[in-house]
């Protein structure tokens, strides 16, 4: 794909809240596609259209076991892609909807999540549960 047709591509996975969101939970780390469907409280297929566009963007990566599917935000390719999450890391972190998604992140996470898989996350850590949608990190702004 042309880098510009991929720019655009990002650039439209921006501009929908519920892509926005998603990226906004990934910000740390693997999440199940049962959990984001719970946290955003949208419905399985809606959620697997915006997965599988941020995964056309370039955005997302996923990791298959079994019938599930875990998705994570995609390592920056470009200085173009790293400023975008640079971005989401920072200035979107006073979105009233995207605190409250994290807060019914940080319940879904304490209750266990739906995954029947320990993540990768989980399984170094050693305590054998699944860890999807995990907390962002306080934002950093350079001055």
């Amino acid at each position: 794909m042309a880098k510009s047709r991929l720019i655009d591509r990002m650039f439209r996975a921006f501009s929908d809240r519920t892509r926005l969101r998603i990226l906004a939970l990934l910000q740390e780390g693997e999440c199940c596609v049962g959990d984001l469907v719970e946290v955003l409280r949208v419905e399985q297929p809606s959620a697997s259209r915006h997965l599988a566009y941020l995964r056309r963007a370039g955005l997302v990566v996923r990791r298959r076991a079994g019938q599930w599917s875990y998705y994570s935000l995609a390592p920056a390719t470009a200085a173009f892609h790293a400023k975008l999450l640079e971005c989401l890391a920072c200035c979107f972190s006073d979105v009233p909807e995207l605190r409250r998604d994290a807060a019914r992140a940080r319940k879904v996470r304490k209750a266990g999540g739906c995954c029947p898989e320990p993540s990768r996350t989980a399984a170094a850590e050693g305590d054998g549960r699944a860890v999807c949608c995990p907390s962002p990190p306080p934002c950093q702004l350079a001055p």
